[in-house]
């Protein structure tokens, strides 16, 4: 199965470079192609400054281009897009696939004192649920946005699906490039499943300090290994990922198999 994860910074109403990329992963055979948060959108401080109408057309103009790209080159795109809902923003996550398009709405967002992305979006607190899944080509796929990706819940909701890769779409920044990757590595190794991470470029000049962000896209193992990664620089990496190595890495830990003895007890 070939995946990429293209490593942009916000592209605005611009769609040239996502025509270009994509034409470039259909002709590489890529199935599925993942993108950085705020890549469609602006980053998060600077939708605060913008008016509903305006994410609400940007929103649908992104929403048009990949549908008709997904269409035209046959290839399933998961796109983190802001949505508008009766004058409300809701953070989300598409999945623009050849013949349909799903969504996905983060149900844990960041909370913190400089970043509150819980206070801005509109986004139900509710009970936790899995997350989303699909299926291309008998290849199995979960989405779970960046910070999710720190709760054991959504690990137990997905341990009974077999899922073979997870697909993470971040944004990082400051210092975090050493944890991110600790926890990403950790996650595919005790899930024994292949974590794919699209992470954005680019930077936004707070009144106070300069947010960067650093990119370090990867690909993980299922035995937890670094496989692939990028630096952070503008980039598409494409990779080969392997049922059979997911199989093989369950198979060698049993993990899965252990629990499954003591709940039967």
């Amino acid at each position: 199965m070939q995946v990429a994860s293209l490593q942009l910074s916000a592209q605005g109403m611009s769609s040239t470079k996502l025509y270009n990329y994509i034409r470039i992963a259909h002709k590489q055979g890529v199935k599925v192609l993942l993108l950085g948060e705020y890549i469609l959108n602006p980053f998060f401080k600077e939708l605060q400054s913008l008016s509903m109408g305006m994410i609400k057309e940007q929103a649908e103009f992104q929403s048009k281009i990949l549908k008709e790209l997904s269409s035209t080159y046959n290839i399933t795109i998961i796109a983190p897009l802001v949505m508008i809902k009766k004058n409300k923003a809701y953070k989300t996550i598409a999945k623009f696939a050849p013949s349909s398009t799903s969504y996905y709405e983060q149900q844990i967002l960041i909370n913190y004192g400089h970043w509150n992305e819980e206070k801005f979006f509109a986004n139900e607190k509710k009970p936790l649920k899995a997350p989303l899944i699909f299926k291309v080509d008998g290849f199995k796929f979960a989405i779970m946005s960046g910070f999710e990706l720190h709760f054991d819940q959504f690990f137990m909701f997905l341990k009974p699906k077999n899922i073979d890769c997870i697909l993470v779409p971040s944004i990082a920044t400051f210092e975090s490039y050493e944890r991110w990757k600790a926890l990403i590595l950790t996650r595919a190794f005790t899930n024994n499943c292949y974590i794919l991470r699209a992470n954005r470029i680019g930077d936004f000049q707070d009144k106070d300090f300069k947010w960067k962000f650093y990119g370090d896209s990867l690909l993980a193992s299922p035995d937890g290994e670094l496989l692939e990664h990028l630096g952070n620089k503008e980039e598409l990496m494409i990779v080969d990922l392997h049922h059979s190595n997911v199989v093989t890495s369950r198979r060698s830990w049993g993990f899965k198999e252990i629990t499954k003895k003591r709940n039967e007890l």
